[in-house]
């Protein structure tokens, strides 16, 4: 079976989502058609392509168009998917346009693949922080049900779009000769670079920012636990991929580490790197017998964890009962986007949706 799908937007996701597709082996027909908001020539995915202008025609014949980056997100999705829909097509959209529709699925195939059906044309990928979190949430909250939640967020520069890594690297020498830095204040508030801000989207009237209420909003929404107490805090942190998050959990059932790191280990999409140290220089030059592994973004770049779940430093919390702590790791442009879109993809061809 094969598919003929499309490609709306050629920011750092669409690169990824092209660059997924190669690496995936996705059975295409026939050439990603990627289309943005002008013509151009464009390296997706390692390759060149030819980006054509977003028009109703090209999406005739596509089995599935994936809208993605700031020109697949935005709005791009409202005006799009109704001419995808009515060519054919199914849409999967990485933008937050529908995430919260009542009539949309919102899907990580590793929990709610099932969700997607021959009727569902339209279909929501979660924001990058909420798919790494439940990934790591959903096979613990089956075991011992989830009584709460504090998730705090570390989100590197690539969230917010290529200009803020740009940004980041601009700032870096000025900073490190000790001079004023100077920021662009329609991408970040301050100066971002040897710094961390608490600050990801618009504050909302409570104080919270819209990035912290979507964590909560959309981890009720594919948990299918719409009451479940759930706080974050979103920060973001100077460097260019990988979001990093510290959750507390409560739990209403007893649940042991040892429980909770088994779990998690056979749990679809997740790697558990916790346990002893294997750095001989933890005893040798740090003095530390009892020295931890644990992940952190730098281990995204290896092809064996690019597109997973990282957990470690899983512990339990001694200061309230039924409690744990853990520390979830994942590359947002990939398993936090583009990955999850393509996954749906092929789930939806392993059921024979399409193809």
């Amino acid at each position: 079976m094969t598919v003929r799908a499309g490609l709306v937007g050629v920011g750092p996701v669409g690169d990824r989502i092209a660059m997924c597709v190669r690496e995936r082996n996705f059975p295409l027909s026939e050439p990603l058609r990627v289309m943005a908001t002008s013509a151009r020539t464009e390296i997706l995915g390692g390759e060149q392509v030819q980006v054509q202008a977003t028009r109703a025609e090209l999406f005739e014949g596509l089995d599935v168009v994936f809208f993605a980056g700031r020109e697949g997100a935005k709005g791009a999705s409202v005006q799009w998917a109704p001419t995808a829909i009515e060519c054919g097509a199914y849409c999967i959209d990485n933008g937050s346009d529908f995430r919260l529709d009542p009539n949309v699925p919102l899907v990580v195939p590793e929990i709610n693949m099932e969700e997607v059906t021959e009727e569902t044309r339209l279909i929501a990928s979660p924001n990058c922080s909420t798919i790494q979190l439940v990934v790591a949430l959903a096979p613990l909250n089956q075991a011992a049900g989830i009584k709460r939640v504090v998730v705090s967020t570390y989100q590197s520069v690539s969230g917010w779009g290529q200009a803020a890594v740009e940004e980041m690297e601009r700032q870096l020498p000025a900073c490190l000769r000790g001079e004023p830095v100077e920021c662009d204040p329609s991408i970040f508030a301050r100066p971002i670079m040897l710094d961390c801000l608490p600050h990801i989207d618009r504050f909302l009237e409570d104080g919270y920012t819209k990035e912290e209420m979507k964590i909560v909003h959309e981890t009720r929404k594919i948990l299918d636990e719409p009451d479940m107490p759930i706080t974050a805090t979103a920060v973001r942190v100077p460097i260019p991929l990988g979001h990093s998050e510290s959750v507390n959990l409560e739990f209403e059932q007893p649940i042991t580490r040892d429980e909770a790191t088994e779990i998690l280990d056979q749990a679809p999409g997740v790697v558990v790197m916790d346990g002893p140290t294997e750095d001989p220089a933890a005893v040798e030059y740090r003095n530390d017998p009892n020295e931890l592994q644990y992940p952190t973004t730098a281990d995204l770049y290896k092809d064996e964890y690019k597109d997973m779940v990282l957990v470690g430093r899983i512990r339990q919390d001694n200061t309230i009962e039924n409690g744990l702590n853990m520390w979830i790791v994942a590359d947002n442009l990939r398993k936090g986007a583009a990955t999850n879109v393509v996954q749906i993809a092929e789930g939806m061809l392993e059921r024979g949706i399409i193809g």
